[in-house]
């Protein structure tokens, strides 16, 4: 039976052709056109407001608020650049589906590469879908769209902002005058017989073990932890004749005892140690080496500034405080900032 049917001559299938075109209300309708192009720049217009909105609250939103049991900060800046964006795709969907050229197009299948032809006729058909897709015959959503698009720079202008600490405006922390001095782990206050010589203390500002009137911690979440970040600092104790102080630093030690910084200044590691034959302190992470015997010198390693230095004194009992803040910048260096202290060091 197949045999037979192979034999019976066949004839080609008839083009069916393409249905009759269906005409869009937008393409008949004025009126419905005017409407969706206005809801369609509401969108980008819309979102261009969220896309400002996600700066403000990054800056308005404290950090440890909450909403709903969640940070109120993340879910501001996550529901506006979200939002944002949704209403980008959204208008540029119905841009498409109701303003953009809607005709029918068939492409005939040609071998590669395209003939000259081809490639002309290519040009010819991109060139008609941007005329049909109305870019630019439609100054207010071409315009808003550009104003949508242009406004997700802000958010992520703003967002540069957390890839590091600015080079200036870093040097304060919550050390002040006459705040103890706390060992890190305990929050024990510290007198100098506490220390022998060539001991090493790593130790913290008191403010972070303290509490209130109703028991809560002054320093608290996000805020504690970036106040121990800065502030966090090693107390030695040397013998008197092995320091030789930096220039009107004479008296920022009580009897060999001397106050640093914990926080490398090649790129901010935590470091503590301590030789203590040779006074040096070592940085784990890049081998940056501080003489503190030299008021903490850098004298080896890529770090070029030296480690900056608390003043001490001791209290009406007996306590090591603090009699200033540091008058350094905290943390890691910048060319700038090496430059100054350099010309600092050469100047004393």
């Amino acid at each position: 039976m197949s045999d037979e049917l192979d034999r019976v001559p066949r004839e080609p299938i008839a083009d069916p052709g393409l249905p009759a075109h269906q005409y869009r209300p937008t393409d008949v309708y004025p009126e419905q056109e005017r409407r969706a192009e206005r809801q369609v720049a509401g969108m980008f217009g819309l979102a261009s407001l969220l896309a400002v909105a996600f700066c403000v609250f990054y800056f308005a939103v404290d950090k440890d608020q909450t909403f709903l049991g969640w940070s109120a900060l993340n879910f501001s800046l996550g529901a506006t650049l979200g939002l944002s964006l949704l209403l980008i795709g959204i208008g540029a969907i119905q841009w498409a589906k109701k303003l953009m050229g809607d005709h029918e197009i068939i492409e005939m299948r040609h071998p590669a590469p395209s003939s000259e032809d081809d490639r002309a006729q290519v040009l010819e058909e991109l060139n008609a879908g941007i005329d049909e897709s109305g870019f630019g015959r439609r100054p207010l959503i071409r315009n808003s769209l550009l104003g949508a698009v242009g406004a997700l720079g802000l958010p992520a202008i703003v967002l540069l902002r957390d890839l590091g600490p600015l080079p200036y405006g870093q040097a304060e922390t919550v050390w002040k005058k006459g705040m103890r001095v706390v060992n890190d782990v305990s929050g024990t206050p510290i007198k100098p017989a506490d220390l022998e010589v060539g001991g090493l203390v790593n130790a913290q500002p008191a403010i972070l073990f303290e509490t209130d009137e109703d028991g809560e911690k002054v320093l608290e979440g996000t805020a504690a932890l970036q106040a121990k970040a800065k502030a966090a600092v090693i107390i030695v104790r040397m013998r008197p004749e092995d320091i030789t102080p930096r220039k009107g630093r004479e008296n920022w030690g009580i009897d060999g005892i001397l106050c640093f910084s914990k926080i490398c200044t090649h790129v901010g590691c935590p470091i503590s140690l301590w030789e203590q034959q040779t006074h040096h302190l070592l940085c784990p992470c890049h081998q940056s080496t501080f003489d503190l015997g030299e008021g903490g010198k850098a004298i080896f390693g890529p770090a070029r500034k030296p480690l900056p230095q608390l003043p001490l004194a001791v209290d009406s009992e007996g306590y090591i405080v603090a009699v200033s803040d540091f008058q350094e910048v905290i943390g890691a260096s910048y060319p700038e900032l090496a430059r100054d202290q350099k010309r600092l060091d050469n100047k004393s």
